[in-house]
């Protein structure tokens, strides 16, 4: 359900702004959409697993939050990442 520590790290070395950058938004909606994707999964299988659902929906809130900050800051930046992730709008 959660993801590996491997992952998290090439995770963070493809979204990385630079060196050593482990807190940009980039980073951490790169993260925050492998946990929804993997959260997901696990509900289509678990359908009444009421509290994964309202971290699901916690979580896909704080990446709309983070998406939005990113957009007020550069919306060339924002359109790269939504693309690079495969997300709508």
């Amino acid at each position: 359900m959660s993801i590996t520590a491997e992952r998290k790290a090439a995770l963070i070395n493809e979204y990385a702004q630079k060196g050593g950058d482990t807190g940009s938004p980039e980073v951490q909606v790169a993260i925050l959409s492998e946990r929804i994707t993997n959260l997901t999964d696990h509900l289509k299988i678990h359908k009444k697993d009421f509290h994964s659902r309202r971290g699901l929906l916690m979580m896909v809130g704080q990446r709309r939050r983070l998406l939005d900050y990113v957009k007020g800051k550069d919306q060339t930046r924002y359109e790269d990442l939504i693309k690079r992730l495969g997300l709508r709008r």
